[in-house]
Formats: C-alpha cells, sequence, structure tokens
C-alpha cells in the first residue's frame, strides 16, 4: 500500500467515498409512493431548504418527516419517509472498511459528513449486516457528524472545528472528498486533499489496485 508522506491523519466524507450513494434510486423509490402528477416535484426533494436544516441538526427528525409530508402534501407514515431517503444509500465494499482498518493502526483516522441522524442509523445496519462493524461511530477514531455539529461543508467552520479536535496542524491532515465545493473549503484552511471522482478512486489513491 502506498502511504503519503507529512500525513498524520485521514479524513473521510462517507457519500461515494465510504458507501456507495444513488440519488436517481431514491427519487425512483418517491416516485413509487407519489401520485404521477407531483412527479415533477420530486427535484425539490433533495435540494430542499429542510434537507439542508436537517443535516445541520437544526430540525429534529420529526419536524424533517413532517417537512417531506408538507412539501408532498401527503399523509406517510415515518417508515415510508425513511425508506426513500435511506434508499440512496447503497452499498459498502469490502475494500474500502479493510483500507480504513489498515490506517487505523498506525494514523488517525475520522469522518466527516454532512449526514443527518436518519441516515446514520441506516448506516449501522448496513455496516453491520454487509461488514458486521457496530456503527459509523467506531469505523474511524472520530465521527465529526454535520447534524451533531451544527455545522456544514464546505464552510470552513466545520474543517477548523475538526482541527480543533485532533490537535494537528493542518497540512498533516489529508481530506478525501466527491465534491468539489467540499474540496475547495478543506483546502482553503489549509489541508491537504484528495478528490474521489470514481468508485475505486479511493482504494486506487493508496495504490491497492
Amino acid at each position: 500500500m502506498k502511504i503519503p508522506q507529512n500525513v498524520d491523519f485521514f479524513i473521510f466524507d462517507l457519500g461515494n467515498v465510504i458507501i456507495d450513494i444513488d440519488y436517481d434510486f431514491s427519487i425512483n423509490e418517491l416516485k413509487k409512493i407519489l401520485p404521477e402528477h407531483k412527479h415533477d416535484l420530486t427535484s425539490q426533494f433533495f435540494p430542499s431548504q429542510f434537507h439542508k436544516d436537517y443535516e445541520k441538526g437544526l430540525i429534529s427528525s420529526a419536524e424533517f418527516r413532517n417537512e417531506v409530508r408538507r412539501l408532498y402534501q401527503e399523509d406517510w407514515t415515518d417508515d415510508q419517509i425513511d425508506h426513500v431517503w435511506n434508499s440512496l444509500l447503497r452499498t459498502i465494499p469490502q475494500e474500502r472498511i479493510d483500507l480504513v482498518n489498515t490506517l487505523k493502526s498506525d494514523f488517525g483516522t475520522g469522518i466527516l459528513s454532512n449526514t443527518n441522524a436518519i441516515h446514520i442509523d441506516k448506516m449501522g445496519e448496513i455496516l453491520q449486516s454487509q461488514h458486521g462493524e457496530k456503527s459509523v461511530y467506531e469505523l474511524c477514531h472520530h465521527a465529526f457528524l454535520s447534524h451533531e455539529m451544527g455545522l456544514a461543508k464546505p464552510d470552513e467552520a466545520i474543517y477548523e472545528a475538526v482541527l480543533d479536535v485532533i490537535k494537528l496542524p493542518a497540512h498533516k491532515v489529508l481530506f478525501f472528498d466527491d465534491l468539489e465545493a467540499n474540496i475547495k473549503g478543506a483546502k482553503n484552511v489549509g489541508l491537504q486533499v484528495q478528490h474521489i471522482t470514481h468508485s475505486k478512486g479511493l482504494v486506487e489513491f493508496f495504490g491497492l489496485l
């Protein structure tokens, strides 16, 4: 395995870095329970303001679900909403789990994700069922989750908050993310960065292909 020099701590985004996500799949699940004449409204599901509020912890899971009901004017159950919301979370390749576990033995590791309570609970189920891992919180040494921090990428404040916790200079930290805006935000505070652009990008970076 190729380890970059001058790095003491590795930080990973979740979506499309650790776990594969599929927004189109989730939208198709939404269409299954939404009357056809409302299908045009599916484009508002992920970019909604209440989604942004939820991933910053500004509203509760119950309030989030009520906002979904209000947007679509549908009296869906919690389970129906959670199914659609969680359906974008797909698989976690074993090679990524193996990589993180290998790095944990010699380096500091962390998760930094724009996420929410419903997704984190589901991630725990997926980790347990696919890999026998207990939860996101045990995947790395630290779990920096937007809804618990009240902050979100790409705001520079979230990266600065991470550095305050791990007590390392920014140039000793390498951050992996699939979104260019998040990479830019991290770079602005001095982190080393790696933009993950395809499903093998993470393991490829470490020379594991």
